[in-house]
C-alpha cells in the first residue's frame, strides 16, 4: 500500500503555476492561476495570483496590525490567496530574501509571512515585486495529484512577469497562452480524452 501511494506522487510542482481548467467546479478556483509554493507527499500550498480583494487594501492590514506606513503604500492591493488560513497574511515576492520567515520557491521568488517584511513594505522598502495575500490554497496528501489526473489543472513553470507585471484580469489567459495553448479553445468539461 505504501509503495502504491509513493507511485501516486508526481514530481514536486513547487515553482509551478496551476491554471484552473474552465470546467473546474470549485468556485474558489474558477479561472485562477495559483503559484505552488511548496509540494511534498504531505500536500501542497500555493497562492492564487489573480483574485484581488474587492475592498481591502494594505492600509487595512497595516491599521489592523498597528504598523506605521507611508501614504503611498496604503493603496497596495490585497489578494485573495486562497480559501485556507484566510486570516493569515502571505507575501509572494522577489528579492531581497533575508526576511525572518522567507521560504524560497525558485532562485528568484519566495514566500514570506512575518512582520519584518510587512513593516518594510509599509515604509516603502522591502521587495520591489510583491503580492500581499490573505489566505492560501492547500491540498492534502495526493489531492493535487488526483486533481491533475482528472484534468482540473494545467501546469507550467512560474513566470514572474505574469505574477508582477501583467494586469490581474488577464493573468489566467496569459499563463495559458504562454504554454502555447489558445485559452478560448479550452473546453469547460473536465475528464480524460
Amino acid at each position: 500500500m505504501e509503495e502504491h501511494m509513493e507511485n501516486n506522487y508526481l514530481a514536486s510542482l513547487k515553482g509551478q503555476f496551476l491554471m484552473a481548467m474552465p470546467g473546474l467546479a470549485d468556485p474558489n478556483f474558477a479561472l485562477t492561476v495559483t503559484c505552488v509554493c511548496e509540494h511534498t507527499p504531505e500536500g501542497a500550498v500555493g497562492i492564487i495570483i489573480n483574485q484581488v480583494h474587492s475592498f481591502l487594501s494594505a492600509k487595512d492590514i497595516f491599521d489592523e496590525l498597528k504598523i506605521k506606513y507611508k501614504p503611498e503604500t496604503a493603496s497596495i492591493p490585497i489578494y485573495l490567496g486562497g480559501p485556507v488560513h484566510m486570516g493569515e497574511i502571505f507575501i509572494l515576492h522577489g528579492p531581497p530574501f533575508g526576511w525572518e520567515g522567507c521560504v524560497m520557491i525558485t532562485s528568484t521568488l519566495a514566500l514570506s509571512n512575518t512582520r519584518d517584511i510587512l513593516e518594510a513594505i509599509a515604509m516603502g522598502g522591502g521587495p520591489e515585486s510583491l503580492i500581499i495575500a490573505l489566505g492560501c490554497a492547500g491540498w492534502g496528501p495526493y489531492q493535487l495529484e488526483s486533481e491533475i489526473r482528472q484534468n482540473s489543472w494545467l501546469t507550467s513553470p512560474v513566470s514572474e512577469d505574469i505574477i508582477f507585471d501583467i494586469s490581474v484580469d488577464v493573468r489566467w489567459k496569459e499563463a495559458v497562452r504562454k504554454m502555447g495553448i489558445d485559452p478560448d479553445l479550452l473546453s469547460d468539461t473536465a475528464g480524460n480524452a
